[in-house]
């Protein structure tokens, strides 16, 4: 009788992360993902004590690669960093629609998300140094910028438009700017 193929915690993550660009979330369950693996159900079980578990795994490493796509943009120097990650935020949603999907267009009603928190937070804090405003517009002002960047980004994943990036760049600018104006003014 041949050894048992030992299948990993991480391979069935990543067969898993496969499935959801090629098919969207909802088609991962536990036969497709050992199809993708040429195996049987029991290595998924054995390593996750219920679908549940691995859909979590599966939000956490497209979350890694999305904030790897914001760390390689602000490293590549081209954009200031509030700018960097938000254009990072709409490549990612323009290359990784599902993942995209999966991250930001799913209920999270219920959900506790900490590095919304932890991310808000450090946008807050530059958009205070950029602009000299007090920590609450801050808050605001990245909110509203925040919203711009969203609804691109998620047009993006969803085809509704294909926009150059020098011109995703100019609308970028252009609300921060205008908020930055309104926000001097009082």
């Amino acid at each position: 009788m041949p050894p048992k193929v030992k299948v990993t915690k991480e391979e069935i993550v990543n067969a898993a992360v496969d499935i959801v660009r090629r098919s969207g979330a909802q088609a991962v369950n536990a036969r497709t993902v050992a199809a993708a693996l040429s195996c049987s159900t029991q290595p998924v079980f054995s390593n996750f004590a219920t679908m549940e578990e691995l859909r979590f795994a599966v939000v956490e490493k497209a979350d890694g690669l999305c904030q790897a796509y914001m760390q390689q943009e602000v490293d590549n120097g081209k954009y200031p960093v509030y700018k960097a990650t938000g254009m990072a935020y709409i490549r990612f949603a323009k290359e990784e629609k599902e993942l995209f999907k999966l991250l930001y267009m799913r209920d999270r009603s219920g959900e506790a998300v900490p590095e919304a928190t932890e991310q808000t937070d450090q946008m807050t804090s530059i958009v205070r140094e950029n602009t000299g405003i007090g920590e609450m517009d801050a808050k605001l002002f990245h909110l509203e910028m925040w919203a711009c960047v969203h609804g691109i980004a998620t047009m993006f994943a969803t085809g509704f438009l294909d926009l150059d990036w020098e011109l995703v760049s100019k609308m970028l600018t252009d609300c921060y700017q205008g908020l930055r104006k309104q926000y001097a003014m009082g």
